[in-house]
């Protein structure tokens, strides 16, 4: 089996490398074979920047804003869901007729 290592950048790398690549006059080829980067890297990390703006490369296990406002009304939908059933449960036990 490999055991391959896989390096992380850090957002503020990435947003250096994109725009020595539009400041510098080199190809995007270049500078990625300079900083030691994969083949490709750098068009990846530009269309992630292009398509989510300046929440990209929030980092492992970090979520974007308008994620974390989703997961967080997610939370609350499910909790009120929960005291709804309960209320329904009192309704139900308090309005049987007593033998």
């Amino acid at each position: 089996m490999k055991n391959e290592h896989r390096r992380r950048y850090t957002r503020e790398f990435k947003v250096q490398a994109l725009d020595m690549a539009e400041t510098s006059g080199k190809s995007v080829a270049q500078i990625e074979d300079e900083l030691g980067l994969a083949p490709g890297m750098m068009y990846r990390w530009k269309r992630q920047f292009r398509e989510v703006g300046k929440e990209a490369y929030q980092g492992k296990g970090k979520l974007a804003d308008s994620d974390q406002e989703v997961r967080r009304l997610r939370r609350e939908v499910e909790q009120l869901r929960e005291e709804r059933d309960i209320l329904k449960k009192a309704v139900g036990i308090f309005s049987q007729e007593k033998k």
